[in-house]
């Protein structure tokens, strides 16, 4: 098993910039229901098969959510749900446009909700570009890492682990040694992320399904 790796994966525009804050806040507004990112979903064109990873996404990061409040940690259930619903809003467009999907939706869910923290979701579920806080219990128990643990979970519709899920990506898309690179890189960051998250919540989640069989996809 490779080593874990809480340091960023790679140069990145964010690195140098201050971690942001995800204690709790306020929104601007409230999350989006179900229904209402469903309805972005139709707004935005989101492919089928899109779709059916979305929920799979949201049902894990909500799960973990729960077994965060029951540990004692802050956490709002409508918005980790929202920003698992809508984490992949412009991967569609990205699929047949271009443009880098976390950003580009990010930037939709602001101006769709106005809801900074289900934004904040989104922008950052592909990877976390600063050091990850293994030691900060609240900090790390929070929607950014919900969000990028359930996506690094959940192969299309299904969700696995982490080595099936990485082993299929490498397949997919490690046709060059960068892209090797930066798929070990991004598991890396997964399985510390997932060793932290064990830590904190006091439960083994390495082959945890999260009852993810009985979604109606």
């Amino acid at each position: 098993m490779p080593p874990c790796d809480s340091g960023p994966l790679f140069p990145h525009p964010y690195s140098p910039l201050p971690e942001p804050t995800l204690t709790p806040a306020p929104p601007a507004q409230a999350a989006p229901d179900a229904a209402a990112c469903e309805a972005l979903w139709d707004k935005y064109d989101m492919l089928p098969h899109i779709r059916r990873h979305s929920r799979v996404v949201a049902h894990i990061a909500v799960e973990l959510a729960r077994r965060a409040l029951a540990r004692g940690f802050s956490a709002d259930i409508p918005t980790v749900r929202a920003a698992g619903l809508l984490h992949d809003l412009a991967k569609t467009y990205s699929i047949q446009h271009g443009a880098g999907h976390a950003h580009l939706g990010a930037s939709w869910v602001v101006s769709e909700t106005r809801n900074y923290a289900v934004a904040q979701g989104v922008m950052l579920h592909v990877h976390w570009p600063w050091r990850v806080p293994v030691d900060d219990a609240s900090r790390l128990c929070s929607l950014p890492f919900f969000i990028l643990y359930a996506d690094k979970r959940t192969m299309h519709d299904q969700c696995v682990t982490l080595e099936v899920r990485f082993a299929d990506l490498l397949e997919r898309y490690g046709r060059t040694e960068a892209a090797r690179e930066g798929i070990e890189a991004s598991y890396r960051q997964g399985l510390t992320i997932e060793r932290a998250l064990e830590a904190h919540l006091g439960c083994s989640l390495h082959e945890d399904s999260f009852d993810c069989g009985r979604l109606v996809l």
